[in-house]
């Protein structure tokens, strides 16, 4: 007989973090992350026959048209992590303001931010979404968490992944002890282990990267994509363009099969658009942990230091050392060929 696969809760008792709050209160975070993303997955199956799908008529806090499954979303991780009592501060993208919840005891050891539904471009035509999440640890525990708690560099996340929703709904995440994948298996409502130890290629044969802005680009980021074209057989060049409008089924195309994702900056909009708290920093550190590498094309993206919540910055991810080629032409350390 067949061994079943581990479920999220049985790897995490196998396999404890080594974290404030000890294994059993992140073992119920992440259970309760996963409850998120089953009912974002059943939602999302019937969501046009729900008038769940078109705009809500407003705007969030990056002045960007708010759909409404990103409301939807949005609204689901705080009911349910508010309900779970062990995050004490949840941040999301959409929102201005994070939501402090109220603790009858000590405050709850950890704070999640979040990019609720990655892809909102895709929500109206049946494409894949994603969802994104990062934990950190509240470090003062004698006292209510505030806004600047939340400033912490990605070096400092205890745990990181990310939800995606395609013809399976896969949960990724990591502990910092290696990359796993989990599938929903909707026969019984349980995620179950099926990328044990996810290892990213070295280099691989793919990029992803939105080809409208190149005209915005600075010179090195056009070099760089210009060489990716070019064919050359002892390089493995040239790549194959795969690009889909979200971010989480692009890296997860790149974690599995090796490539590079690149969201640049531009010449008038140097700091980017992806968020470093919501999106940068949980994704850098999935890819690290499976031996990518994740940048600004300067500066490792980890490391960097923010200065407030809705922070952008230019994203460089993927295999290691096509980010490490990709740095050298922004950094215009490459010879021209």
């Amino acid at each position: 007989m067949s061994q079943q696969p581990l479920t999220v809760e049985q790897f995490l008792m196998a396999n404890p973090p080594a974290s404030l709050g000890g294994a059993g209160s992140l073992t119920a975070l992440l259970s309760a992350i996963g409850l998120v993303g089953k009912t974002l997955a059943r939602d999302l199956r019937i969501a046009g026959l729900l008038n769940m799908l078109g705009m809500t008529g407003e705007t969030n806090v990056q002045g960007e048209s708010i759909k409404k499954l990103d409301q939807i979303a949005n609204d689901t991780f705080i009911e349910v992590l508010q309900r779970d009592g062990v995050a004490g501060a949840l941040a999301s993208e959409e929102m201005e303001k994070p939501v402090f919840v109220a603790s009858p005891g000590r405050p709850a050891p950890y704070m999640v931010l979040f990019d609720p539904l990655d892809g909102s471009s895709n929500t109206d035509v049946n494409m894949p979404l994603g969802s994104i999440f990062s934990i950190i640890e509240h470090q003062h525990q004698d006292q209510p968490p505030e806004d600047s708690d939340l400033l912490r560099k990605g070096i400092h996340q205890l745990a990181a992944g990310y939800f995606l929703f395609g013809p399976s709904t896969m949960l990724v995440f990591t502990t910092g002890k290696g990359v796993f994948g989990f599938t929903l298996d909707p026969t019984v409502g349980e995620y179950q282990l099926s990328h044990p130890g996810i290892k990213m290629p070295s280099r691989g044969k793919v990029y992803a990267v939105n080809e409208g802005n190149y005209e915005k680009w600075p010179t090195g980021t056009k070099r760089y994509v210009d060489s990716l074209k070019k064919p050359d057989k002892a390089a493995g060049r040239p790549y194959s363009g795969r690009y889909s409008g979200c971010l989480v089924a692009d890296v997860h195309r790149l974690l599995l099969g090796g490539g590079i994702y690149l969201y640049p900056g531009e010449i008038n909009k140097p700091e980017g658009k992806l968020r470093l708290l919501y999106e940068a920093n949980p994704m850098a550190m999935v890819v690290e942990q499976a031996g990518g590498r994740a940048s600004t094309g300067v500066t490792r993206i980890l490391e960097i230091e923010p200065i407030k919540l809705h922070q952008r910055v230019p994203l460089i991810i993927g295999s290691a050392d096509d980010v490490r080629d990709a740095e050298s032409y922004i950094q215009e350390r490459a010879v021209l060929s």
